[in-house]
């Protein structure tokens, strides 16, 4: 199967592709094209680190008799803003004539584009295609994708070993991707689960529930009872991807 593949991007990190046809209508598509069954990542977020490129699966299928080039599913904003640093899109997968269906990928590397911080949210889909000959089609799908910051959260409980019926002290810092730094940073005022999962189990069960300080430390303490493993889980929000500890097992004498 042959691929096409391009990188466009434009200082800030929202990539302009397709000019030509820059405008995204809000009804269906116009000039004799049609995009359908279109998926972005499998209807989850979009979760972007500091460093690692972030390769994201879309597929759609597009009716035309047109020749064509380039055909895509992008994300995009009020105001004409893209956003992704590279796309890779399949050949035609025929279905029948005149109707293909089309594998892509995108991605996005914040250790080599610029990205604002800003662009953590809400993003439309749109599907676009470029003409031979010139022109092109642009369509809005009416679907929505989040993009978000990762974040990171660390764990430690102590004294190890404990003994039994004592107080044991649970810390551990939540922090978030900083796109503009391409560090990360204090992300306080969260609110983290403490979880536990006993010696011998498979899943963890919230304890208790602490807000971060302003520095997004967190600390407090529980009556040791049983040996296990403690971590801290993070829900995330609108901008912020969920995030869980590594696993700091405790014994208790």
């Amino acid at each position: 199967m042959g691929k096409q593949v391009w990188r466009i991007v434009v200082a800030g990190g929202a990539a302009a592709a397709f000019t030509a046809v820059a405008a995204v209508p809000a009804g269906a598509a116009e000039g004799g094209v049609s995009f359908s069954r279109v998926q972005v990542n499998g209807g989850k977020s979009i979760v972007i680190g500091v460093s690692a490129e972030v390769a994201v699966p879309a597929s759609f299928r597009m009716t035309t008799t047109k020749k064509y080039k380039f055909p895509a599913v992008f994300l995009y904003r009020k105001g004409g803003d893209r956003l992704w640093h590279a796309i890779e899109t399949s050949d035609c997968v025929k279905v029948k004539s005149g109707v293909c269906d089309f594998n892509e990928t995108m991605f996005f590397d914040p250790s080599v584009w610029d990205m604002r911080n800003s662009e953590a949210g809400a993003w439309k889909v749109g599907a676009e295609v470029h003409f031979r000959g010139g022109g092109g089609d642009v369509d809005d799908k009416g679907l929505t994708v989040n993009v978000k910051r990762n974040s990171r959260l660390t764990v430690n409980a102590s004294p190890e070993p404990v003994v039994k019926g004592k107080t044991l002290t649970v810390t551990g810092k939540v922090t978030r991707a900083n796109w503009e730094t391409r560090k990360y940073g204090t992300y306080g005022g969260r609110l983290v689960n403490l979880q536990f999962k006993p010696a011998g189990a498979t899943s963890y069960t919230t304890v208790k529930t602490v807000y971060a300080n302003g520095s997004g430390s967190l600390k407090t303490t529980v009556k040791s009872s049983k040996s296990g493993t403690w971590r801290w889980a993070y829900n995330g929000n609108s901008t912020t991807g969920p995030s869980k500890s590594s696993g700091d097992y405790v014994a208790v004498k």
